[in-house]
This record gives C-alpha cells, sequence and structure tokens, in this order.
C-alpha cells in the first residue's frame, strides 16, 4: 500500500523560465518530480512531449500549435510499426525535456518515492485536432492507436525513473476529462471509461491520474484500477466530498487521495494562511468523516498538494513558490496535530 499521512507533491506543471531552480523547488516536497516548463520551451509542454515519434504530428512552433495530418498519419505509421518493438523511440529526448534528464542527474536517494507524469489520452485526443479540426479522439481509426502509444510512452517513462529509483510512480494529466460529461461531446463517457480502464491495464506501477476540472467523480472514483487520484480540493473538494460512498470505496482498496488544497493564483493565496487552509482541509474532511469515512483512514490514505498549477501570474514564479512553502507548512502542521509516522 502506497503511504499517505499527508506527505505533499505538485503537479508538474511550473512557471519557471529556468530548469534548475525549478527542481530545487520540487526536490523541496516529499515527493518529487520533474518539473514540465512551457516558459522555457514550447517543447517542455506536457502535450508537445507526447507527440514526439506519433505519427502524422505537425508542430507549428511559430504559432505554438500542435495538430496531426491524417495521410501523413498513414504515411508514418508504417516506419513506426517497423520500430515500436524499439524502446527508444518512446523516450523523452533532450529536445523534448531538459527537465526530465536533469532531474534524473540529481541525487533521489533520500526520497521515499519519485514522481513523473504525462499528458493522458483523452486530454491529448481532446486538444489535438486533424486537418478538418476533428479531435483525434474522435477518430475510431486512430483512437486505439492513440491510447496504446502514450501507454507505450509511460510505461517507457516509469523504467526509466526505476532505474534511479526503487520507487517511482507516473501520474496522467487529464484536464481535458470533465468535457466528456458536456452534452455536446462525441465521445460518450460509457466509452471513454471502458477504453480509460484499458489504458491503466497497460500501465506499469502504481497507477494515477490528476486533473484540476469537475467531472462526474464516479468515472475516476469507481470501476478503474487506480491508485491514486489527485483533485483540486481548493475548488472542487465541496463537490468531491459528496460522492461520499465512491470516496469510502476508493480509500478501502487502499488507494491515495491527493488534496490540492493551496492555491497558486496571486489573488486566492493572498487571502489564505496555513491556518486557514488547514481549517478548511479539515471541513472537507469532516464532510466524509460525517458520513462513515473515519478520518485516520483519510490521513493514513492522504497526500497535499497545491491546488492547481499556474502560469500566469505577473509575479513569475514568486506565488508559486511560497505556495509549496505554505504547502509544507500545512503538511506539518496536520502531521504534528495527528501524530503521523514520517
Amino acid at each position: 500500500m502506497l503511504k499517505g499521512n499527508c506527505l505533499t507533491t505538485a503537479m508538474g506543471i511550473m512557471p519557471h523560465d529556468q530548469i534548475e531552480p525549478a527542481i530545487d523547488l520540487a526536490l523541496a516536497l516529499d515527493i518529487p518530480y520533474w518539473p514540465q516548463l512551457p516558459h522555457y520551451s514550447f517543447f517542455e509542454d506536457m502535450y508537445v512531449q507526447v507527440s514526439e515519434n506519433f505519427p502524422g504530428i505537425i508542430l507549428n512552433l511559430e504559432e505554438k500549435k500542435i495538430t496531426l495530418d491524417s495521410a501523413l498519419f498513414y504515411q508514418e505509421l508504417s516506419d513506426y510499426a517497423l520500430r515500436s518493438d524499439d524502446e527508444n523511440i518512446y523516450k523523452l529526448s533532450p529536445k523534448y525535456s531538459v527537465a526530465f534528464d536533469a532531474f534524473l542527474e540529481r541525487d533521489l536517494s533520500g526520497y521515499e518515492m519519485i514522481r513523473g507524469q504525462s499528458i493522458g489520452p483523452i486530454s491529448f485526443g481532446m486538444k489535438i485536432t486533424d486537418e478538418n479540426m476533428k479531435p483525434i479522439i474522435y477518430r475510431e481509426d486512430i483512437r486505439e492507436f492513440l491510447y496504446e502509444f502514450i501507454a507505450q510512452k509511460t510505461n517507457t517513462q516509469y523504467r526509466q525513473l526505476l532505474e534511479k529509483h526503487p520507487n517511482p510512480f507516473i501520474w496522467v494529466d487529464e484536464p481535458g476529462l470533465e468535457i466528456l460529461f458536456g452534452s455536446f461531446t462525441g465521445y460518450p463517457s460509457n466509452l471513454a471509461k471502458n477504453d480509460f480502464a484499458a489504458f491503466l491495464a497497460r500501465l506499469e506501477g502504481p497507477r494515477g491520474v490528476h486533473l484540476c476540472g469537475n467531472p462526474d467523480w464516479s468515472f475516476l472514483l469507481s470501476g478503474l484500477d487506480l491508485n491514486i487520484l489527485s483533485m483540486d480540493a481548493y475548488g472542487c473538494g465541496d463537490i468531491f466530498t459528496r460522492y461520499t460512498d465512491e470516496v469510502t470505496e476508493f480509500l478501502d482498496a487502499g488507494n491515495i487521495i491527493s488534496w490540492g488544497i493551496v492555491p497558486t493564483l496571486t489573488e486566492e493565496l493572498s487571502l489564505e494562511s496555513v491556518e486557514k487552509l488547514a481549517e478548511r482541509l479539515e471541513e472537507l474532511w469532516s464532510n466524509l468523516t460525517s458520513k462513515g469515512l473515519t478520518l485516520k483512514k483519510i490521513l493514513k490514505q492522504a497526500w497535499l498538494a497545491p491546488a492547481r498549477c499556474c502560469l500566469i501570474n505577473a509575479d513569475g514564479y514568486a506565488t508559486v513558490e511560497s505556495s509549496f512553502r505554505i504547502l509544507s507548512e500545512l503538511s506539518k502542521i496536520l502531521r504534528d496535530k495527528y501524530d503521523l509516522a514520517d
């Protein structure tokens, strides 16, 4: 079982425009990770990173856009098939992530776990469109390949982390997941759940999902082989904790919830304190304990994180660094209060 006890981690996307300060900040948390830095390079964008060696992908560097050309997809697919057993085509090259290689060069031996991340197949498929502006997740001739390709990329990253540390895991970012539950989606949620379950079953190591949105939480909490759910508790916690039965089932299975409770937007963080955030989080937990879930179980299987990534603050990365500092203080307060073991 994964250890909870209010350990700290964070989502991968960070506002820094330099590699080393971002890695230093990530290493200040209990569960460090390699940062994704779109302000450093367009190639550090999480959608761009997954697109490397995906057949038919066209990167427009001037407009910073990613599209798929159908004719090119089929043209390159045959070459991909010949190379698909070569793990190197699934690795992040230095061009597509300087931060990943720099992270692996650090001494990570003192950490209980380390983490990687990748954009998930639903979000990638929703965002990337073909020449007719059709999201490729709607393309039945591409969708199965999309899921398999990202599974291969995720597993390759996991193995690279495993060479560095005995306890790595990957979570996939799925910011587009809540679109499934809109009235105009062309990809029904029941079909998506079957596809996503099969995708998770392919993954090696602990399986995690992160999203900042507010989907139908039943989709993620029930019926998937999922070990870690990272969510924006600051913005969505009141709704999330209404899913008491599903949350209980998820925790009873020994899984982890990462509670994103510290805001990273300057205006929001300026209104908060460590004490107020602790109270806010405990109120969310009381929503669950009032329905029968024990606080001991919640704490035993809880991680803490910033509420969401933020690239838009006027102060660059100063607010995000403050958020990380408050996060560590919050973790200490709760671990001391509830006598949680290190």
